[in-house]
């Protein structure tokens, strides 16, 4: 049940500053949005493939930030600042992400947490400052593919959660 595409659906407004990108994940909403909220789970799955996380600080609230380092496979560190600027559970989280606090290029993204049966449909919509941001992060930093690759992350690591405490999904089979 799990698939990943990116939406066609954009905000008439900002659509050629969007990339929205959605994935079905096999487990609960509380447990899919759960793993947004404490460094414990952030830092088991977030990132593309082969990517690692070293949290500085952590406070998962309205207003509060999370100061943190992505490590690349290749060696390169980079350096992100998220603020959450909303924050509904477990329906929706809204942020500002950028590479420090002040960073001019930050870009908006909302997730909203779908329930979908038993599973939960997770929609990633950013929103760049100006086309030419979004462009290069799409071409240059291959934003789709890496968002995708995270999402693929998220779903792996709460499936196995789900898993360990019995409350994974039934195949048709059970």
């Amino acid at each position: 049940m799990q698939g990943v595409g990116q939406e066609t659906q954009a905000e008439p407004e900002t659509a050629d500053r969007e990339i929205v990108i959605s994935r079905v994940i096999d487990a609960p909403r509380e447990l899919v949005f759960e793993a947004f909220t404490e460094v414990r789970h952030l830092s088991r799955w977030w990132g593309p493939d082969g990517f690692s996380t070293t949290t500085r600080s952590l406070e998962f609230r309205e207003g509060g930030t999370w100061d943190f380092v992505m490590h690349a496979p290749d060696g390169t560190v980079y350096q992100e600042w998220i603020t959450w600027t909303e924050i509904v559970p477990p329906e929706r989280i809204a942020l500002l992400h950028g590479e420090s606090r002040d960073d001019p290029d930050a870009f908006e993204s909302t997730l909203a947490f779908e329930p979908h049966g038993t599973a939960t449909r997770i929609v990633m919509r950013t929103v760049f400052p100006t086309r030419q941001l979004r462009d290069q992060a799409a071409d240059q930093y291959h934003a789709i593919e890496l968002g995708e690759q995270t999402l693929g992350n998220l779903a792996a690591y709460v499936a196995g959660i789900a898993q360990e405490n019995g409350i994974a999904r039934k195949t048709e089979d059970s």
